[in-house]
């Protein structure tokens, strides 16, 4: 689950992390009222939007007037704003943060997500915040520094201390420094995220360090400790088909493809997907029904799939271990005929009651293609689309 940079400097704020003052804005009036409160005479106007790149797509506008709030407002909300995270479609930006205007000196990068070779959250921090940081970590990667840390020890002064020297943080300012790591972890570790980043961190022209963004994630298996953050979802930033499929536990994701795919288990899926892909098509959603599937839950991602005017085929592949074949079968069966399935359904499954699963499939009187594994299922799926 994300949620939104305010919310974050929200949750920022309660671990003693220093952010600029800011508030949420869901029209323009209320931009212009943010922007008196604040005070001063420059503020920004940022889009908020759940993807990265803003500040490139013309999401994020400094001003300098009132009037010029208004109409950097106006611009924003509203607009469909297009960055590299959000694909060629774009997002449209239905929320503003306007915050007061900060003396940047230094743009920083710190950022901590779970590293699972080491089992341990990773530290990773670069003298060069900003924008480019995804082609700092292409194109010179020894600029960002990592370091692991001990979860029976948390971030120790020591470490924060010598990391915050390597991107460049002079002594006078290193306290603070340490302050915002730490709470950063804390922030981390207490709230179940998966990923947390501050992207500028800044140095200010008195030495001040400052969050000036926030990016946060959180593990969707632990969300239930956290009600708090729950309540912080944004539903019209998530995709309204992988809403629904969370409604009956179906882990799904929409893609840019033609063929459906209803897999159980996510290694199968990911394969079933490559399958697709190596015999030149593409797959129109990830979608794992997990291994205790019933028949509504079939039901339910047919009609998800069938959702997506894109897709012009489904391809069922099953290994059956825990999940038993006639079951899938026969919520493949009732979903078919419940959905008016319109479009080729191919079907490979293998394992538990294979045969018994064949034989419902068989004596259901659907135009079904089956198929004895995955490479033949690939290929039948992807003629289907291509009228062979």
């Amino acid at each position: 689950m994300k949620i939104h940079e305010y919310q974050g400097k929200e949750l920022f704020r309660k671990f003693g992390m220093v952010t600029p003052r800011g508030f949420p804005c869901f029209s323009v009036d209320e931009a212009v009222e943010a922007a008196k409160k604040l005070g001063g005479s420059v503020w920004v106007v940022k889009a908020q939007i759940h993807a990265g790149g803003r500040g490139k797509g013309g999401g994020v506008k400094v001003a300098k007037s009132l009037d010029e709030v208004r109409e950097k407002a106006k611009q924003i909300l509203g607009m469909q704003l297009v960055t590299h995270q959000t694909g060629p479609g774009g997002q449209k930006v239905r929320r503003l943060l306007v915050e007061e205007g900060a003396d940047i000196n230094k743009e920083l990068y710190i950022g901590m997500v779970v590293d699972r070779v080491t089992q341990r959250v990773a530290l990773m921090a670069s003298s060069e915040g900003g924008m480019d940081i995804e082609e700092v970590a292409a194109k010179t990667p020894e600029k960002i520094h990592k370091i692991f840390i001990d979860p029976g020890k948390g971030l120790l002064d020591k470490d924060a201390s010598e990391i915050a020297g390597e991107i460049g943080i002079p002594d006078k300012s290193k306290p603070e420094a340490v302050k915002m790591l730490q709470g950063l972890y804390k922030c981390f570790d207490d709230t179940d995220a998966s990923l947390a980043e501050i992207n500028p961190l800044i140095l200010t022209g008195d030495g001040k360090v400052v969050a000036l963004d926030s990016k946060l994630n959180f593990d969707d298996n632990a969300l239930f400790r956290h009600p708090d953050i729950v309540a912080m979802r944004d539903l019209d930033e998530e995709d309204p088909l992988e809403i629904e499929a969370s409604k009956y536990d179906l882990s799904y994701i929409s893609l840019d493809g033609n063929i459906g795919c209803l897999v159980n288990g996510a290694g199968l899926a990911m394969a079933t997907m490559d399958t697709i892909k190596l015999y030149g098509a593409e797959p129109a959603n990830f979608l794992d029904v997990g291994g205790g599937a019933t028949a509504e839950k079939v039901t339910a991602a047919f009609k998800i799939m069938l959702s997506n005017p894109k897709v012009k085929c489904i391809l069922v592949n099953i290994f059956g271990g825990i999940m038993k074949c006639d079951t899938i079968a026969a919520g493949v069966v009732a979903a078919a005929k419940e959905t008016r399935l319109s479009v080729p359904l191919v079907v490979r499954m293998k394992g538990t009651n294979e045969d018994l699963g064949k034989k419902i499939l068989k004596d259901s009187g659907l135009p079904i293609i089956s198929a004895d594994n995955m490479g033949e299922a690939g290929q039948k799926a992807v003629a289907a689309v291509k009228g062979k």
